[in-house]
């Protein structure tokens, strides 16, 4: 007969345990975000260390790896939530408006209030980017493409774009056709126009390069009133989209 084999586990572990070590785990992750954040207003993006983090969570380096592998994870870990922090304050935002029109002024506002409240986070995401940096594209696309896709939904609810002048040329024409990357995003509503997702990309632009031109101070002191200059670049964009 073949002797019996004594087999031993180990007993796995109480449930309040798992619990416990889970509760434990989140908050030193939301301490690393926290950290993160002030380190990167302070400092900048650049600038960013895994050591000064952790010196200023009281922790040693060697514990903040079992979180994050390095500076660049860290840098990825801020960009996912900076991305996601806007797409929830634009969605809560257009949520509040029925019509298109409405609805795209306050994807506006809600834009620049959250730049505004947010600077260095807009700079990591906007901004220039980091030196050495490559954002890992499976991990920030999903989150980056979340405030342009609420732009591109305003749209896509509308029964027509109105044709404007100067908008069907060949030459849009031809810089529409050459977002074809962009067109086979399965996240772009099938048979969109090539004009129109041109005319939304143009419209972004618009908006993100009057942002950054006020929050970088990149035309120097023009005005007393940002506000006022941005709600007209805001009108002229409502415009190009609804006539």
């Amino acid at each position: 007969m073949t002797p019996e084999v004594a087999v031993t586990t180990e007993a796995p572990d109480p449930p309040d345990n798992v619990g416990l070590r889970a509760r434990n785990r989140a908050a030193i992750e939301a301490r690393l975000r926290e950290v993160g954040r002030q380190h990167l207003a302070e400092h900048g993006a650049a600038a960013l260390s895994l050591r000064a983090v952790a010196r200023d969570m009281n922790i040693a380096p060697s514990a903040l790896y079992r979180y994050v592998a390095n500076r660049d994870d860290l840098l990825t870990v801020l960009i996912v939530d900076a991305y996601d922090d806007l797409a929830d304050a634009i969605e809560s935002a257009v949520a509040r408006h029925q019509t298109a029109r409405t609805r795209f002024v306050a994807f506006s506002i809600a834009l620049r209030d959250w730049a505004l409240r947010n600077r260095s986070e807009y700079a990591l995401v906007y901004g220039s980017p980091v030196p050495g940096y490559r954002a890992p594209a499976e991990q920030t696309n999903p989150a980056g493409e979340r405030p342009l896709m609420a732009l591109a939904s305003i749209v896509a609810d509308l029964d027509s774009v109105p044709v404007i002048r100067g908008t069907r040329s060949p030459v849009q024409t031809s810089a529409a056709n050459a977002l074809h990357a962009l067109l086979d995003d399965p996240a772009v509503p099938a048979m969109a126009d090539p004009v129109v997702v041109a005319r939304v990309i143009t419209v972004w632009n618009l908006l993100i390069g009057a942002i950054s031109s006020e929050l970088f101070e990149q035309l120097g002191p023009v005005t007393d009133n940002p506000a006022a200059v941005f709600a007209g670049v805001a009108d002229l964009c409502a415009a190009l989209i609804f006539g």
